[in-house]
């Protein structure tokens, strides 16, 4: 294996921990919109996201910390390459890419999550317009 393999990899694991961190940006921004329509105006509907958020930015936060720990172990591949270590730098690497599939299954769980979220959210508005609709 070249130095060049494992560096292939760190485009792409720097452009995965962007899009986690712009998705806890924006569910940060959520939650902030939200505290402040509870404490303006108390609603079950609000209690009922909570959970969901709080899965979703631990979630977030495990997979930002797999994504990083997918990136120090390519550099640590990088080194032991360098070094003339093979065969450490081939099992290091498998784990990294082992790192980067966690990750992305963890992505693909908080996705699941805010499509939910999404769901409660529309039954809510059928339900007021169902009633509306009957009125």
């Amino acid at each position: 294996m070249e130095i060049s393999v494992p560096a292939l990899l760190f485009p792409a694991i720097s452009l995965l921990l962007l899009a986690y961190t712009n998705r806890f940006l924006g569910l940060s921004g959520v939650i902030r919109s939200l505290y402040e329509d509870y404490k303006t105006t108390p609603d079950p509907k609000i209690i009922r996201q909570i959970a969901n958020l709080r899965r979703r930015v631990v979630l977030i936060r495990r997979m930002q910390a797999v994504g990083v720990g997918s990136l120090f172990l390519c550099v640590l591949c990088m080194f032991l390459i360098y070094f003339g270590l093979t065969a450490a730098a081939h099992a290091v690497f498998g784990v990294s890419l082992l790192f980067l599939l966690v990750s992305l299954g963890l992505s693909i769980s908080e996705i699941r999550m805010s499509s939910d979220a999404l769901n409660i959210l529309l039954a809510d508005m059928e339900e007021d317009l169902a009633r509306h609709a009957g009125d």
